[in-house]
C-alpha cells in the first residue's frame, strides 16, 4: 500500500493531481482545500499523504496535505452513504480542524455546504459522529489548555484526558437558545474551557462564553 507521495507536480485539475515520482506519474484524488495548498505550477515538490483504496476493478489514490485531513476522510468514509467523493467534498467544504465542533454542535446546514451532502445525510453524520467529534473537539481544548500551562507544543507534550460534554453541552444549549448559533457558540464555549480550566461553574461557563461572544 501507497501512504505517501513525495514528487513534483505534473499536473493539476478540479480534484486530482498527478505527481512525477522518479518519470511515474502517480494520480491523486484531493479535496479543493489540498489542491491549494499545493498549487498548481508544473515542477513544484509536493510531498502528500495517501489513502489506498483497492476494489475489484481499480486502485485509487486519494491524498492529504495534513494528517488531520487524513484523519477525518477515514471517519467520514465509515458513516452509510458516504464514499470517497463525498468525504472530500466535506472536506473541502469545511476544513479538517473546525469538522470537530461543527459536528458536535450539530450544524447540519454547514455539512451540507458539501456537494452531494443534502438533509438526510447530513443528520445521519452528525447522529453517527457527534460524540466522537465532542470528544475530540473539547479533547483539542484540553490539550491546548495544558500546553498552554505548562509551556510545551507540538510532539513533547504530555497526553491530556478528554473533557466531559456534559456541562459544555448545557452550556452550548443555553448560548443556542439566547439566538447564537450552534458552531460559534460551542466554538466559544471551548475557548473559555481552554483558557479558564473545564471545574467552572455551568453559570460562569455561559458567562464567559458570552463575553467570547461579544468580544
Amino acid at each position: 500500500m501507497i501512504a505517501k507521495l513525495s514528487g513534483l507536480i505534473d499536473s493539476v485539475g478540479t480534484n486530482y493531481v498527478i505527481i512525477d515520482v522518479n518519470g511515474v506519474g502517480y494520480l491523486v484524488y484531493a479535496s479543493s482545500r489540498t489542491l491549494a495548498k499545493i498549487g498548481s505550477k508544473k515542477g513544484t515538490p509536493v510531498s502528500l499523504l495517501i489513502e489506498t483504496i483497492v476494489r475489484e476493478d481499480q486502485i485509487t489514490l486519494y491524498g492529504f496535505a495534513d494528517a488531520a485531513e487524513k484523519e477525518w476522510f477515514l471517519i467520514l468514509c465509515t458513516v452509510q452513504g458516504v464514499g470517497a467523493k463525498v468525504a472530500q467534498a466535506i472536506l473541502a467544504a469545511v476544513p479538517a480542524d473546525r469538522l470537530p465542533v461543527v459536528i458536535a454542535s450539530q450544524d447540519k446546514a454547514a455539512i451540507k455546504m458539501a456537494d452531494g451532502v443534502g438533509e438526510k445525510l447530513a443528520v445521519r453524520i452528525i447522529t453517527e459522529l457527534k460524540e466522537k467529534a465532542g470528544k475530540m473537539a473539547l479533547g483539542q481544548a484540553a490539550t491546548e489548555q495544558a500546553q498552554s500551562a505548562t509551556g510545551k507544543k507540538g510532539k513533547g507534550s504530555a497526553p491530556v484526558a478528554e473533557l466531559p460534554i456534559t456541562a459544555s453541552n448545557d452550556a452550548v444549549s443555553a448560548l443556542i437558545n439566547l439566538g447564537y448559533g450552534r458552531s460559534e457558540a460551542f466554538s466559544a464555549v471551548a475557548d473559555v474551557l481552554r483558557e479558564k480550566g473545564d471545574n467552572l461553574p455551568l453559570g460562569d461557563l455561559i458567562r464567559e462564553s458570552l463575553k467570547e461572544l461579544s468580544a
